[in-house]
């Protein structure tokens, strides 16, 4: 089993990886989409990672109440300071919520979501932020290189 101090060092480069790629890409990049059917900004897909570690180690892990939009989290724009503000508040309590977690116990809350039916103990909630925050890591490497692109071709 891994500890929470190895954990917290995944999620940690996952989300330092996306802090980088927002603050980086500056209010006008962040907020753009690629022209891609579907495709997210860089802001939204902070934004949903952020509601990601709130509901699934705040809600499920800590026991905090919830109060998500998801749907509102794809949609999110602005400017890029506010948004790394609260990704460093979340990313702190995302470390006090791992390292009081009791990864064999049952979830403190849930809420109707179609993993709850397979995600039952703290330590399940906490692995399946990391499943997030990786692929969406990924998703906004790509996504930042299509804008950059984008912007030499222009």
């Amino acid at each position: 089993m891994i500890t929470a101090e190895e954990y917290l060092y995944v999620t940690d480069r996952a989300l330092s990886g996306m802090v980088t790629i927002v603050k980086d890409l500056g209010d006008e990049l962040a907020n753009q989409a690629p022209t891609i059917d579907g495709a997210n900004t860089p802001f939204a897909i902070l934004t949903h990672c952020l509601g990601v570690i709130e509901a699934w180690a705040g809600h499920r892990v800590a026991g905090r109440p919830l109060d998500r939009d998801r749907d509102a989290e794809f949609r999110a724009a602005g400017p890029v300071g506010p948004l790394l503000e609260r990704a460093s508040t979340v990313r702190s309590r995302l470390h006090r919520d791992a390292l009081a977690a009791e990864p064999d116990a049952p979830l403190r809350a849930s809420t109707p979501h179609a993993l709850d039916h397979g995600i039952r103990t703290q330590g399940a909630a906490l692995l399946h932020v990391v499943e997030e925050l990786a692929q969406h890591h990924g998703q906004m490497e790509i996504t930042r290189d299509l804008l950059l692109a984008g912007r030499r071709a222009g």
